[in-house]
């Protein structure tokens, strides 16, 4: 019997950055998977069909052989480990708990930003207001963080891509995009991010007008 196929349920905006984040996984591991928009905008996520697949009722949930999985950095380092080549974390061990670490971060932290700059910014073209004084400051920690990790030229986060670098893309160019101050080494590292042919993919999905 052929295995079915994954299925990854992202939601209809196309707009998380957490459903690209494993959707760009999963294309750059070479994976083949069904991807299934889910209408958050009518709740479709509290659904009692989805309920029972998702624990937190969120997206993106990833099912693989009847296992259903959610929260996206855990969902990429399953992947990670079922599927280890093409690799999307780095080999050494300390090396790869500091993508993690930044993953972890971009998550948890720096919540003015995404606040104020949410993803439309990044997947719909729209601009926001200036920066509030509290969104400025998770700018300048965001920039000083990148300039510590990108230090020296780096094209890449770890020596070689990982898909922190996505992650850290996509945070910088909620700024970038739409049009705040950034310094130009930051700007040229995030468009690098952005022309990866999986992400470019994400960028092209049809999505719904706002």
């Amino acid at each position: 019997m052929t295995a079915s196929r994954p299925r990854l349920y992202v939601d209809a905006q196309f707009t998380s950055p957490y459903a690209l984040s494993v959707f760009v996984v999963l294309r750059e591991k070479g994976i083949d998977f069904e991807l299934l928009p889910i209408d958050l905008e009518t709740a479709q996520n509290r659904a009692e069909d989805y309920a029972r697949l998702s624990l937190t009722q969120r997206v993106p949930t990833l099912v693989h052989e009847g296992f259903a999985l959610s929260e996206s950095s855990t969902i990429t380092e399953y992947l990670e480990e079922l599927f280890p080549e093409p690799a999307v974390y780095p080999q050494d061990l300390q090396q790869r708990a500091k993508a993690r670490q930044v993953q972890a971060w971009l998550r948890s932290d720096l919540l003015p930003i995404r606040q104020e700059r949410s993803t439309l910014v990044v997947f719909y073209g729209c601009k926001g207001e200036p920066l509030s004084p509290q969104a400025e400051a998770a700018a300048s920690k965001l920039i000083e963080a990148a300039q510590a990790l990108l230090a020296e030229g780096r094209d890449c986060l770890f020596g070689q891509w990982s898909i922190a670098d996505v992650d850290l893309a996509l945070m910088l160019n909620r700024l970038i995009l739409n049009g705040d101050p950034m310094p130009a080494n930051l700007v040229d590292y995030a468009r690098r991010q952005w022309q990866r042919p999986a992400v470019q993919e994400w960028l092209r999905l049809p999505r719904p007008a706002l």
